[in-house]
């Protein structure tokens, strides 16, 4: 079993950054693949962020050159830092991760809903103010 905590959310305004952790614990001595999603009321769950094992990361369009997600895994921490936050990154951000086996790559799960990933955080909150 994995288990991931979130944390680091909380309310900004438009133009703010945040930076989310997702501390790993548990059965991790396998590869994996990690990500980001988000939920916002209303909406379906969507790809933000996903990290292979050997740090090769994809983002959603949406995201790109604003957020950058790593890993230290020496801390056994995934990060998302958020830069220049717009109140459409409102959300619940969750952590994901799932063993990196075929089918389970970064530049394929962040463009779905996370359906790949078995272990998920509790989320955390991110509100972005006009």
């Amino acid at each position: 079993q994995v288990q991931l905590v979130e944390s680091g959310g909380g309310s900004v305004q438009a133009g703010g950054s945040l930076r989310l952790s997702c501390e790993v614990s548990g059965y991790t001595d396998r590869n994996y693949c990690m990500g980001w999603y988000r939920q916002a009321p209303g909406k379906e769950r969507e790809g933000v962020a996903a990290i292979n094992d050997d740090g090769d990361a994809s983002y959603a369009d949406s995201v790109k050159g604003r957020f950058t997600i790593s890993k230290d895994n020496a801390k056994k921490t995934l990060y998302l830092q958020m830069n220049s936050l717009k109140p459409e990154d409102s959300a619940m951000y969750y952590c994901a991760a799932e063993v990196a086996v075929i089918g389970v790559d970064a530049r394929t799960v962040v463009d779905g809903s996370g359906s790949e990933f078995s272990y998920w955080g509790q989320g955390t909150q991110v509100t972005v103010s006009s």
